[in-house]
């Protein structure tokens, strides 16, 4: 029995001292509310009473001058200082370490407490100096009137007239002074109460207690996960008995089995609801954490919280627990400013850090966002090209969210002093990778002088997911709906000609853009044994991983439905490509793939920056020797190209974004101001008609600088060993070749930009 007792303290010990946690801090905010000491006190008294009715004599001890601190509290005796909160807290701190030694090992430990007891008891007994102790000076008893609904033994007489304050208080002195006896039978023997008047306190005490108990029961998570696998198997038996459907004329058969997919959907909903907690339940512990290491950095920092209620499965919650703990340590420490620092970039003084939670998509949004100094990308930059990570010629071509990425790199670290919070390089790296585990991504995105905001998207469950079935070399998979984009079908012509080659990799141009294509037969290594012709129809899948699309080849598309997610035996769990299994509805097992890991085998989550920097590298120094060259159109007939080497990236804008400075055409580009340059004009090349739709752009950077060259139609990339045959009397051409047995005239970059800047219409 007392086992049972101890099991039910720990549980609610805990719960106590998590509420503690953020009573204080939102205490030191608001110090006159009387509603939060009057509830820390209640809190503190639970705890004292109930180690003491189990003889876990530390923890009592530990709580008991607490308690009277916060008895003064509410009686307005005393008023919070810093020195009395972080005393407080450091109570609270030991009694988490009690219990801790008391769950792990059965007893409570070793930890000498003294020095706590100590402090509090100077703290009351400084307080005390100067005045004299009114007769409820360790009181633990108020007016009940300012306490919540009766719940201990002197309230509930009081509340029913059966003894007075006074009587009460002599009570609560004797039992202080060492009588081991209860209130209510010291009240007994004193002759001022009743006995049934204390055994009528007891029953409405006990009942109040039943009442509580029956509107809230806790139940072992290991019940609750056999019951969920127990659901999951009902879910697979649903999904098949379905199936079985579908062959069926048998009205009364059909009628049972829509009975049973409504009642398994119901119950599936209801056993999911069980596993959802809010995720307040993992932020509960930031004020704290926040309170603290604000105070020992110097800093004044405000947390705010939106969201709190969104709920998330357990499994999800618990695993996030350490990366956000993590990341909010890391604004603390490296984002946000001293109040000195803060003051001088013309800020307030005191800092903010947002935590924002909702639902989109049937993904949970998560944001840590902070209005501090925000990343230094050209430190970031600088420190990627010393460790090799990238080359500087690189670091012109990279976006600022690439540059910014870069910290989730292992052992990635800018930070000029290691502290015992950050500045080693570990951490941010293990962030990523534990979100990606979860089936979620993480992304930051920065303003320099401004903050910083770290974005995370995770599934709401990994138990049961809704799944788009596919086939492909005669074996079915599973893709998670979370990382589908949309469905493209191509037909006819469309499927001979709409798969494009470009430096031997097949992309497919959806809607002017350039969509990375992958086949799952391929990657998989699958015998395709149905030998599809060149004229059927191929079905391409639009995933989504990493903030990248890329397009899916597979033989069918089946259906979408609800899978039960099945972990991977220890022989598949190193195969990046498959994040589990399920049981189809006829039995057999399908695999479910790793969006994430398939776009990393097939090397998509880093081509453009390879390609780009391999290009480079190729081409040859004065720009006529290199082995890829891009094409395009221009004008009605011209035909042009450029070594690869000098794109920085393929654009398309739209022309009603452009604008003007001076005598040259501009647009707005990632932050910039970027020269527009339309070849045709400038070479003269006759056109009859404007083209329309948006503008194709190619974009050369040199030194930091951008400048957009127009063209009509990106053509192909070629790998060709160029020869001149004729030279131009135009210094911006180079002069012609031929190539893929066009005559093409060959653009020569830097004398066209240099002839541009001549004439004013670039700087």
């Amino acid at each position: 029995m007392m086992d049972e007792f101890i099991q039910e303290f720990l549980i609610e010990g805990s719960e106590l001292l998590d509420q503690l946690d953020r009573d204080f801090v939102e205490l030191e905010k608001n110090p006159d509310s009387k509603e939060l000491v009057a509830r820390i006190f209640r809190a503190i008294h639970t705890l004292k009473g109930t180690s003491g009715t189990i003889g876990l004599k530390k923890i009592e001890s530990v709580n008991h001058n607490g308690e009277n601190i916060l008895s003064r509290l509410r009686e307005g005796k005393l008023s919070l200082t810093a020195e009395i909160t972080s005393a407080l807290l450091s109570m609270i701190d030991a009694t988490r370490q009690l219990i801790s030694s008391l769950e792990s090992t059965g007893q409570e430990g070793d930890l000498d407490c003294s020095a706590i007891i100590l402090t509090l008891s100077e703290i009351l007994e400084d307080r005390k100096n100067g005045a004299a102790a009114s007769a409820d000076d360790t009181s633990t008893v108020t007016d009940a009137s300012v306490a919540d609904p009766p719940q201990l033994l002197g309230e509930i007489l009081l509340q029913d007239g059966a003894a007075v304050q006074s009587d009460l208080l002599h009570a609560l002195k004797t039992q202080q002074t060492g009588d081991p006896r209860r209130i209510g039978e010291i009240l007994v023997h004193n002759g001022v109460v009743p006995q049934t008047a204390v055994r009528d306190a007891l029953r409405t005490q006990e009942e109040a207690r039943e009442e509580a108990v029956n509107s809230n029961i806790r139940v072992d998570v290991i019940l609750l996960d056999k019951v969920m696998n127990l659901v999951g198997e009902l879910v697979l038996a649903r999904n098949q008995v379905l199936q079985f459907t579908s062959n069926q004329k048998d009205a009364a058969f059909l009628s049972t089995a829509q009975r049973l997919n409504l009642i398994t959907t119901e119950l599936q909903a209801g056993v999911m609801k069980t596993r959802m907690q809010p995720i307040g339940n993992v932020w509960n512990k930031f004020p704290r954490i926040v309170r603290d290491l604000s105070n020992s950095a110097g800093k004044s920092v405000r947390l705010e919280m939106e969201g709190t209620q969104t709920e998330l499965d357990k499994t999800i919650i618990e695993a996030i627990k350490d990366p956000l703990t993590h990341i909010v340590r890391n604004s603390l420490d490296h984002g946000l400013e001293t109040p000195a620092e803060r003051e001088a970039a013309g800020k307030s003084p005191e800092g903010v850090l947002l935590l924002r939670a909702f639902h989109e998509g049937g993904q949970v949004n998560i944001e840590i966002a902070d209005d501090g100094a925000g990343l230094d990308l050209d430190a970031i930059r600088a420190k990627a090209v010393e460790r090799g990570i990238i080359s500087p010629q690189q670091t012109a071509t990279m976006s600022d969210r690439e540059i910014g990425n870069l910290i989730f790199l292992a052992g990635f670290s800018t930070a000029k002093r290691v502290t015992n919070v950050s500045g080693r390089g570990v951490g941010m790296d293990v962030v990523k990778t534990n979100i990606e585990k979860i089936g979620g991504t993480v992304d930051i995105s920065s303003v320099r002088g401004h903050g910083t905001t770290l974005k995370i998207k995770i599934p709401l469950t990994l138990a049961i997911i809704p799944a788009l079935i596919v086939t492909s070399g005669s074996e079915r998979f599973a893709i998670p709906q979370v990382s589908l984009v949309e469905l493209v079908r191509l037909e006819g012509k469309t499927a001979e000609t709409g798969i494009e080659m470009i430096q031997e990799a097949a992309v497919y141009r959806l809607r002017g853009n350039l969509l990375p294509i992958i086949y799952l037969t391929r990657q998989l290594k699958l015998d395709n044994n149905q030998n599809r012709l060149a004229s059927d129809a191929i079905n391409i899948v639009v995933l989504q991983a990493d903030g990248r699309q890329f397009g899916l080849v597979v033989d069918e598309i089946n259906d979408t439905e609800e899978i039960v997610v099945k972990p991977l035996g220890k022989q598949l769990k190193g195969i990046s490509c498959f994040a589990g299994a399920t049981i189809m509805g006829d039995g057999k097992v399908a695999l479910i793939l790793d969006i994430l890991g398939l776009a990393q085998g097939a090397s998509l989550a880093s081509t453009s920056h390879e390609r780009s920097s391999a290009a480079k590298d190729a081409a040859a120094t004065d720009g006529r020797q290199g082995e890829s060259w891009l094409l395009f159109r221009v004008g009605d007939r011209g035909r042009l190209a450029i070594p690869l080497s000098m794109v920085s990236r393929l654009e398309e804008f739209d022309p009603a974004t452009t604008e003007f400075s001076g005598n040259c055409e501009v647009v707005q580009y990632r932050g910039e101001i970027m020269p527009l340059v339309r070849i045709a004009d400038v070479l003269r090349l006759p056109t009859q008609a404007a083209r329309e739709g948006p503008m194709q752009v190619v974009v050369h950077s040199d030194g930091g600088r951008s400048i957009g060259l127009v063209v009509d139609e990106i053509l192909d990339i070629v790998d060709q060993h160029v020869s001149v045959t004729r030279k131009a009397e135009d210094a911006r051409l180079l002069g012609s070749a031929i190539i893929q047995q066009h005559v093409t005239d060959l653009l020569n970059v830097p004398a066209l930009m240099m002839s541009m800047s001549g004439e004013g219409r670039i700087a």
